[in-house]
């Protein structure tokens, strides 16, 4: 079947397990033991669809719709106590990174929209240093002085300052998010801007000879912040997208659906946001070697490398126990004789109202 006849055979399916799930999470109070029983079985059939999704209809958006819906039954189901510090914990090590996988592509776009303006910010001052005051706003473009760099810092309260650069941050990926809702135009324009800006400052120091003064004052803090605006603003290029190709869903099904998911990878920044005001707050204005700070700005690197590495592999892990627990799975996903039966047979048994 071609994959829009199998959204519409299974999406009340999937409509039913994504209310039930959210009883369980938000109204727990109120379940009964039909309910667990319920949820159970429309599990292990979202399970089937999703290995089924998987085999005939990999490259399509209802592949990662499915796999976020069993992922959070699975989590339901076998999770013996929710604290609130445990969920946390698990979306920061399971959810967080498979949102980033399931939407690089988008995030890779925003870095490439970023470079994009660097190249055109830097190109444009070393070609004529005068150019940077028509490219940077007025309150940047007469405050930087190459020659002048890390004065004053010993007299910064680092507290205050380190705060008031994570609401900035935030404030900066918050907006290139929502700014989505313009089709993405706007989130195009600010990726572009502030690459422009980073390219413009590069060049001016290049200018000055003080390149490696430059990057070792930008690296440490910049690492984790790019990386944390890329994402933002991949969050928000998806829900232009979304807005403008809904897919095989409705549009209004479908922006919900998005703006949810884009929230969530936005929710995910924070700590890096935190993360990198630290940094810049305490360690770029300090005292340190430009060489340490280099070293640091090297350690971010390989930490949020690792991060990810752990993540991919942790989700790998669970994907081939969660086959295991439902040798079923493999069948489907395997495309053997037995996935078609799965399917039918999930829901021939099905006693809602009819698909």
């Amino acid at each position: 079947m071609n994959v829009q006849h199998f959204i519409q055979q299974y999406k009340k399916v999937w409509s039913e397990l994504d209310e039930l799930l959210i009883q369980f999470e938000r109204k727990k109070r109120t379940v009964e033991a039909t309910d667990i029983d319920r949820l159970s079985h429309l599990y292990k059939t979202a399970s089937a669809h999703l290995a089924y999704a998987q085999t005939y209809y990999p490259n399509d958006e209802v592949k990662i719709v499915l796999n976020q819906l069993v992922s959070r039954a699975h989590h339901v189901l076998h999770s013996e106590q929710w604290k609130t510090s445990h969920r946390l914990g698990d979306f920061f090590k399971r959810h967080f990174v498979q949102m980033l996988v399931d939407r690089k592509g988008f995030i890779l776009a925003a870095l490439l929209l970023f470079i994009v303006g660097g190249f055109a910010g830097f190109f444009a001052v070393w070609t004529d240093p005068m150019n940077l005051y028509v490219v940077l706003p007025p309150e940047i473009s007469h405050a930087v002085d190459p020659h002048r760099v890390g004065e004053g810092h010993d007299q910064l309260a680092n507290a205050t300052f380190s705060s008031e650069i994570m609401v900035n941050n935030i404030r900066v990926a918050i907006l290139a998010f929502v700014a989505g809702i313009t089709f993405g135009l706007l989130t195009i324009y600010l990726l572009v801007y502030n690459g422009l800006i980073i390219g413009a400052l590069a060049a001016l120091f290049w200018h000055s000879g003080m390149s490696y003064v430059f990057w070792a004052y930008i690296l440490p803090h910049g690492i984790i912040e790019l990386v944390a605006i890329f994402i933002a603003g991949g969050s928000g290029l998806y829900l232009g997208y979304r807005m403008i190709h809904p897919g095989p869903f409705t549009w209004k099904y479908r922006l919900l659906r998005t703006v949810k998911e884009s929230a969530l990878l936005l929710l995910g920044t924070i700590p890096l946001f935190v993360i990198a005001g630290l940094i810049e707050g305490y360690i770029t204005p300090s005292t340190l070697s430009l060489e340490a700070k280099y070293i640091v700005a090297f350690a971010t690197l390989i930490a949020l490398g690792l991060y990810i590495w752990y993540g991919v592999v942790h989700n790998r892990n669970a994907s081939a126990q969660q086959v295991k627990e439902h040798p079923e799975i493999s069948r489907a996903n395997n495309g053997s004789p037995h996935s078609k039966p799965i399917l039918l047979q999930e829901r021939q048994s099905h006693q809602s109202p009819p698909l």
